[in-house]
């Protein structure tokens, strides 16, 4: 896949805004091609906008639609609808967290696999052309056009949401926290189990990480990842390092078993863990600070 040469790139170092390049031929081809038909879901929902709490939840992986334009990417409903797809699980687990704490959250609406809104546009992974074995016929041979079409309609006003609403938390005068909602498989294909039940993604910020592994561990009892099975050190997140680790923000990504939240039961169990244990780290008024 060729890179995307008009990229939108952050106004400053805190990823307030994010503001179009100067133009180019896979830019006029993007305006002139919108991606999403009129009718279609918007590329992204803002779950109670009001929400008291100076606490931001987001779920990058919150769905597995794919717009009209793009078919079915060539994929079977099962293949799109596995994790390479979306993170089964996440989206109901942010909302049960934004309600509880009377949080906004920003929840993507369209496949991971049309384009990753946590992966940097130009990267192999932002659209893969296969993904744990499944090849995506759609996304073989995709050209800068059709990859800058996707990250205008898709990627941008997404991360544009969550510019807008931690804007918001801080025109309230409060320093925003940002916790990521995701979901990741039991194995990968040919790959070992994974027996970790929840798992902490974190980079040099410990205000959130920490406190939450080792409440979890508490509360639990069960096996949980502390960078695993990713790490939040390995730069393949682009969602907290762009809005939270650039601007200072107190953050952590949280990821949770997909067989564990495949069903009511699960969702309201993980949730209401998670919300335990994160009720006496977002009380505190020392946390809602930027790291200098």
């Amino acid at each position: 896949m060729s890179s995307i040469r008009c990229e939108q790139r952050p106004a400053h170092a805190s990823g307030a805004s994010l503001r179009p390049a100067a133009g180019g031929a896979a830019c006029l081809e993007r305006q002139e091609r919108p991606l999403l038909k009129p009718g279609e879901q918007p590329p992204f929902e803002i779950v109670n906008p009001a929400g008291s709490a100076p606490v931001l939840f987001t779920c990058d992986h919150a769905s597995h639609a794919v717009p009209q334009a793009l078919g079915d990417l060539g994929l079977g409903a099962e293949d799109r609808q596995r994790h390479i797809g979306w993170d089964p699980g996440a989206a109901e687990v942010t909302r049960g967290l934004s309600a509880r704490f009377d949080a906004p959250a920003v929840l993507s609406r369209y496949s991971r696999l049309v384009i990753d809104c946590n992966r940097r546009p130009g990267q192999a992974t932002s659209i893969p052309a296969v993904s744990d074995g499944s090849v995506v016929p759609g996304n073989l041979g995709l050209t800068a056009p059709e990859a800058a079409r996707r990250a205008e309609a898709l990627f941008y006003p997404y991360h544009r949401a969550i510019d807008a609403t931690l804007d918001g938390i801080r025109k309230r005068g409060r320093t925003p926290a940002y916790l990521a909602i995701h979901s990741f498989t039991p194995k990968l294909n040919g790959g070992a189990a994974r027996p970790w039940h929840v798992s902490v993604l974190w980079d040099r910020d410990p205000r959130i990480a920490v406190p939450l592994l080792e409440g979890l561990r508490r509360r639990t009892g069960l096996p949980v990842g502390d960078n695993e099975p990713y790490s939040g050190r390995d730069r393949f997140d682009y969602s907290n390092d762009f809005h939270a680790n650039a601007a200072g923000l107190p953050n952590a990504l949280v990821e949770v078993r997909s067989d564990l939240i495949s069903d009511a039961a699960g969702i309201a169990r993980y949730t209401a863990i998670l919300a335990d244990v994160l009720a006496g780290i977002l009380a505190d008024d020392a946390l809602y600070r930027e790291a200098r």
